[in-house]
């Protein structure tokens, strides 16, 4: 099997910190194409950092797509993150795992692993400033924008939340919820470096064209 092309924490932090868009697919948000073809199109488009979250696969389904995708991401240099679960991510050579509120602790995440990058969903200042004491190598806030990819139980945060939080966070952090192409020069002036997005992305015709065209919103 396949091994991380990052090594390291820092060698994950330094390629998460290079990108821009941050695409998360889910294969129920793909019009019926393989997860596979929409991760290397975002990878051909210039994506540096993927997040694979399936809410509806058994862990031996993800833990072979993970493995399937582990071979794209070391073709393009990309981090490879799976949503929930940090026993697949370590077990399929992930450079990460994404943790809600109700998964994993982070610490007991990181006894599985001393190079695993893990992320954690914040909704508050308080959530974002506990996951930073806890250890999580990044953070994502949100949602921003209202949201039908995901039940997640809070109310749109909008940007000035955002603003508000981020003196706060020395780690790396992620927006996410209900972001289109539109939102993206807002962000950018609010802040945000790395916009997560899934629908915009993976349920678009041309997918290589549209990640390049929203990571031109960045410049």
């Amino acid at each position: 099997m396949l091994k991380s092309c990052f090594g390291t924490r820092v060698e994950k932090r330094a390629a998460f910190e290079s990108a821009d868009i941050y695409p998360v697919i889910s294969s129920e948000f793909c019009l019926g194409r393989p997860v596979e073809e929409i991760f290397r199109a975002v990878a051909e488009g210039g994506a540096k950092v993927v997040q694979l979250r399936e809410k509806h696969l058994g862990k031996k389904a993800l833990y072979e797509l993970a493995v399937r995708c582990r071979s794209i991401a070391n073709e393009f240099g990309i981090l490879l993150i799976i949503d929930d679960h940090a026993d697949v991510a370590v077990a399929a050579n992930a450079d990460g795992v994404h943790l809600g509120q109700d998964d994993l602790p982070i610490a007991a995440a990181r006894t599985l692993s001393e190079s695993l990058w893990i992320g954690n969903s914040t909704h508050n200042l308080e959530e974002a400033l506990r996951a930073q004491r806890e250890g999580a190598d990044c953070i994502n806030i949100g949602p921003i924008y209202p949201t039908q990819t995901k039940e997640v139980g809070y109310e749109p945060l909008g940007v000035e939340a955002m603003k508000a939080i981020r003196p706060y966070v020395y780690v790396p952090f992620s927006v996410m919820g209900g972001i289109k192409a539109r939102h993206i020069p807002e962000l950018v002036k609010a802040g945000a470096r790395h916009i997560a997005m899934v629908t915009e992305i993976t349920q678009a015709r041309d997918v290589t064209a549209k990640v390049k065209s929203l990571r031109a919103l960045f410049r």
